[in-house]
């Protein structure tokens, strides 16, 4: 029995294909095949366009998928969100899908924007926003460079940022956040109720959710004395209680921990000022928790 991956194929690829490779699996592309191969031999790989992840998976075309909550909901079709992987192409946040207008337009809320054009890819969601608000306007679909459609062929867009360089590159202003989105792990419903594919795909989830908690994650181990231990407890920053065991020397004890790797050149200099010896740190590729 084969499992069938659906592997986001565009502005997702590389950091989906980096995220399996610090899960455990490799994936190997080529630009002339959409079908990657993995060191997995039970899972069969597929490169699908984000936007029509969700339409093969209800199908049954693909078991599972990796794609934006954001076209889950714009498709409105039945699939099995087996978990959350926050994941984008720059960065470890969700995206916004966001309504912006050009910087010297009048707008300055949703509802000024009464009667005129949106272009935007998410479609119907972008209906359903302006339905919601009691504001009738014309909703276009944008076939791509939606930033440079303001003023000339558009009034407004509703597009995808992660920073909002492009947005302001392109000389646009943010007036509202229609959604966040994130990456979701998910399943053709009836794959998930065969018991062998449920728990390949369980495995396969708890592996990726591994690989994302670890992202800016690291090990700090580090030896005290058992004097110093509660102030050195109060300086850690810990993911759970640190581990402390005993040494051979009954007067001192080993730490081990998680932390944020941003904190480390803060909290270093603090524990070794208060005693601690042997600090090492090293990285880690999956935290589960």
């Amino acid at each position: 029995m084969k499992l069938k991956l659906g592997i986001p194929k565009g502005s997702l690829e590389n950091a989906t294909i980096d995220l399996f490779r610090r899960a455990g699996f490799s994936i190997s592309t080529s630009s002339r095949s959409y079908f990657p191969a993995i060191d997995d031999p039970s899972i069969e790989c597929m490169l699908i366009r984000a936007q029509e992840m969700a339409r093969y998976v209800e199908k049954g075309v693909l078991d599972v998928g990796l794609t934006g909550i954001d076209w889950v909901v714009e498709t409105g079709l039945e699939v099995k969100s087996v978990t959350s992987l926050v994941y984008s192409k720059q960065s470890r946040q969700k995206v916004r899908w966001v309504l912006a207008v050009p910087e010297d337009s009048p707008y300055q809320k949703a509802e000024d924007l009464s009667g005129k054009i949106i272009v935007t890819e998410l479609v119907e969601v972008s209906k359903r926003y302006f339905a919601e608000k009691n504001v009738p306007v014309k909703v276009e679909f944008s076939w791509g460079a939606t930033e440079v459609k303001p003023p000339t062929l558009a009034d407004a867009i509703i597009e995808v940022t992660e920073t909002g360089s492009s947005l302001r590159a392109n000389r646009l202003r943010i007036i509202d956040t229609v959604m966040e989105s994130e990456t979701r792990l998910i399943a053709n419903c009836a794959a998930y109720e065969d018991p062998w594919k449920r728990h390949k795909i369980d495995c396969l989830a708890l592996m990726l959710k591994a690989a994302i908690d670890a992202q800016g994650q690291v090990g700090l181990m580090l030896n005290a004395k058992k004097a110093s231990l509660p102030t050195i407890l109060n300086i850690l920053p810990a993911l759970n209680s640190p581990t402390v065991s005993d040494l051979s020397n009954t007067e001192w004890v080993a730490l081990n921990t998680i932390l944020e790797e941003g904190v480390v050149r803060e909290v270093v200099p603090k524990l070794k000022a208060a005693g601690a010896t042997g600090i090492v740190e090293y990285p880690l590729n999956k935290v589960v928790l």
